[in-house]
């Protein structure tokens, strides 16, 4: 039952991103995929921790946040192949949620997505971690760290990855970095601070907040 639940918001999560650059919603989503939208929106948004709604809001306004930074296509192409009916529309929910408008944005010449396209793991989740399961992180889990890490994007904007990377590597050195894995693949990371006892970051896989791992879903900076 877990894999076919994956695989119905696998495929949910791959027909809006082949179909970004419309108007989608979740009629069009379940009619697409001939499945009952109700039921589809409760299995998504328990999967994934986003509506459908959240999740193309913020994967369109990701991508053409990108072709602001990296294009010269006007704005009002950028809205339209964004799935808005308008500029002003555009600008509107971009502002709210980039706390910029579309033009400011392209000034600042720095992108930085809300919510990059998430992959689920389609094998059975494991349910029963135990503390035996959390391990000091090494050097050699720095690439699957930082692939949860934008997983979690939209709770760190403006993330510095150099800087980022470098104060990782000091909370591994120092053994304030733990990683949880199920299957090889890293499903919870935490650093913290041995002397304030703080947690200076902490992220969880979509797939796995639901399971209690941490009561956090966004991630706090490494300081």
């Amino acid at each position: 039952m877990q894999g076919q639940t994956v695989h119905i918001v696998s495929q949910a999560i791959r027909y809006m991103e082949e179909h970004l650059h419309e108007k989608l919603d979740l009629d069009m989503v379940a009619a697409a995929l001939h499945y009952s939208k109700y039921h589809l929106h409760r299995i998504f948004t328990k999967t994934v921790g986003l509506t459908i709604h959240e999740y193309v809001k913020r994967r369109q306004l990701t991508e053409a946040a990108k072709l602001l930074v990296f294009s010269e296509k006007p704005i009002i192409e950028i809205a339209f192949m964004s799935g808005y009916e308008s500029q002003q529309a555009f600008t509107d929910i971009f502002k709210a949620m980039y706390k910029t408008t579309p033009a400011e944005f392209r000034e600042t010449e720095h992108f930085y997505p809300l919510q990059l396209e998430i992959h689920l793991k389609e094998e059975v989740i494991k349910l029963d971690f135990t503390k035996d399961n959390i391990k000091f992180a090494t050097p050699a889990d720095v690439d699957d760290w930082m692939e949860l890490v934008k997983l979690a994007i939209d709770g760190y904007p403006c993330l510095d990855k150099a800087e980022y990377m470098e104060n990782l590597h000091h909370y591994i050195a120092d053994k304030k970095a733990l990683i949880l894995r199920d299957e090889g693949m890293a499903v919870g990371i935490m650093g913290f601070s041995a002397d304030t006892g703080s947690i200076d970051f902490f992220a969880v896989h979509p797939q796995y907040r639901h399971l209690g791992i941490g009561g956090k879903r966004n991630p706090i900076p490494l300081l």
